[in-house]
């Protein structure tokens, strides 16, 4: 049986291009982990505003941008930045765009003020990713999803890009972090994420206006492994997952959580692709 070689991390923070967080220093240590363990990575983040462009050396991959993502009714130009972080061989793709990225801040602007526009933000995010990892001709076996920033992946991944020799066979996982958002999003959100292959049944009970819990449980309804990342989440979401009959992996110690996420990786793959023969 083949094992699940190529891993894809899509993940909202990494360390030293934003500060230190739960989710910073997981999204900088564990591809580096799961490469050392012998697996093949990739790796994205969102170009946020308050990324040192000079100091942490990224620079455009011309032949990677360039095209158009159209999100309600509006052209946004799709430009993809690297950077490699020396001392873990990691490279860094970033995904940028001037009105959702470059002027801005992360999810919450200097004030603390969430922006507004956090719906159509992911929505780009997460068709950036997958729109560059098609160009690639990368074909990742399991694609893991950090943060409710990639919470659309999974719906994407399964319905819109399923067909895509990229995602075709790929196996889905979404970690759950204690970082959440206060607010709910745009009151037309289930419009805005529509694309090709997705059906208003698609969305299951996605009632507007979508809080933080309803767009985890989302992303668990596409997702084939769930992991609890942080010691306190919303519960409900775990739950959700369990009583879904999904693999979960429950929250582990710093010093376990690579080799389980290793681990569970497997597990996903093999579970699935049982399923699956």
């Amino acid at each position: 049986m083949t094992k699940a070689n190529k891993v894809l991390f899509i993940t909202q923070e990494i360390t030293p291009y934003v500060s230190e967080s739960e989710m910073a220093n997981i999204g900088r240590n564990l591809p580096q982990a799961i490469q050392e363990k012998g697996r093949e990575i990739r790796t994205f983040m969102p170009k946020w505003g308050n990324i040192n462009e000079r100091r942490n050396q990224l620079h455009e991959v011309i032949r990677l941008s360039g095209m158009n993502l159209i999100i309600d009714d509006t052209d946004h130009p799709l430009i993809i930045k690297v950077a490699s972080i020396q001392s873990a061989r990691m490279q860094v793709y970033f995904i940028d765009n001037d009105d959702y990225f470059q002027n801005r801040m992360q999810t919450t602007d200097e004030n603390g003020i969430e922006y507004d526009d956090n719906d159509s933000r992911a929505v780009f995010y997460a068709r950036g990713v997958l729109e560059t990892v098609k160009k690639l001709r990368w074909c990742p076996d399991v694609i893991h999803c950090h943060g409710w920033m990639t919470a659309l992946a999974p719906l994407y991944i399964k319905k819109t890009y399923k067909d895509e020799p990229s995602f075709r066979d790929a196996k889905v996982v979404f970690s759950v972090y204690e970082d959440d958002f206060k607010s709910t999003l745009s009151d037309d959100f289930a419009t805005k994420l529509m694309l090709k292959g997705i059906t208003k049944k698609d969305l299951g009970d996605l009632k507007e206006p979508v809080d933080y819990a309803a767009l985890c449980k989302l992303a668990v309804d596409y997702s084939d492994g769930v992991i609890q990342n942080s010691e306190k989440v919303d519960e409900s979401i775990i739950e959700y997952a369990r009583q879904s009959g999904k693999l979960v992996l429950d929250y582990q110690n710093p010093e376990n959580y690579a080799d389980a996420c290793n681990e569970f990786y497997d597990q996903v793959w093999d579970a699935t692709a049982n399923e699956e023969e």
